[in-house]
């Protein structure tokens, strides 16, 4: 493994501990984290897994953060105060609260049968996850694939229960696009969570259910399918608000 492809120290947990024994190539890098193609470790009963590692704070980019993080609760009096002010050892709690919110977010979800990928384990500045795709080769990125009308219509359907029950976990992608979802064996899996809402608690959590449904509907309108949002979100968040998800 060469420094160019990822700093060892930053994953020395996952070699020490027995998950991976290579890091193999990039997948896809963004403004706030790369990930990466890794081999397992014999007996871990997967082939490869997916290795997500944070950029340094000063590289990444999370687009108005305050709109994602309202509600988010950090820790005590101090902790809040120091994130609020940047401090370094505010930026530090930052930096983790966005890795472990990601990771608990994914934990959640994945099982209560969303299609996302499984989490594997953590670290200081990086995550493993389930390698989605086949025989090592990634799955693509929705926007990069040419669906047919009649595929577009059943992976609308998918994509849209997903979001269902995501909402009945209390959670919204809020930044979903055909960018975050992937396609393997016919089916979608949702990835890139570290901006989710918690619907409780975030004021903005209405209105960005509204714009992660009106993101699919309007890229699979794209595809020939029949993908008007309508009044879907607004229904969703009248049973959640209901509790009848």
């Amino acid at each position: 493994m060469s420094a160019e492809v990822v700093a060892y120290d930053e994953i020395r947990t996952f070699f020490e501990d027995g998950w991976i024994e290579e890091v193999l190539f990039p997948v896809k890098s963004g403004k706030e984290a790369t990930v990466y193609c890794c081999r397992a470790c014999p007996g871990r009963g997967e082939a490869y897994f997916a290795l997500k590692a944070y950029r340094p704070r000063q590289n990444r980019n999370f687009r108005n953060a305050a709109i994602y993080q309202e509600g988010r609760v950090p820790g005590d009096a101090r902790t809040t105060r120091a994130v609020r002010n940047e401090s370094r050892f505010g930026r530090a709690v930052e930096f983790g609260g966005w890795l472990h919110h990601e990771f608990a977010t994914l934990s959640i979800l994945h099982a209560a049968g969303a299609a996302v990928p499984r989490p594997v384990a953590v670290g200081a500045r990086a995550m493993l996850l389930e390698f989605i795709g086949e025989d090592g080769k990634p799955a693509p990125q929705l926007c990069n694939v040419r669906l047919s009308p009649g595929v577009a219509e059943v992976l609308l359907e998918q994509a849209l229960r997903t979001i269902e029950i995501m909402l009945s976990c209390h959670v919204v992608h809020a930044d979903l696009s055909a960018y975050n979802m992937l396609y393997a064996r016919e089916r979608l899996h949702v990835i890139d969570m570290p901006q989710a809402v918690d619907a409780r608690t975030n004021p903005n959590a209405r209105l960005l259910l509204a714009r992660d449904v009106a993101n699919v509907c309007r890229y699979f309108a794209s595809q020939g399918a029949d993908a008007e949002p309508g009044t879907f979100a607004s229904e969703l968040w009248d049973l959640y608000g209901r509790a009848e998800l």
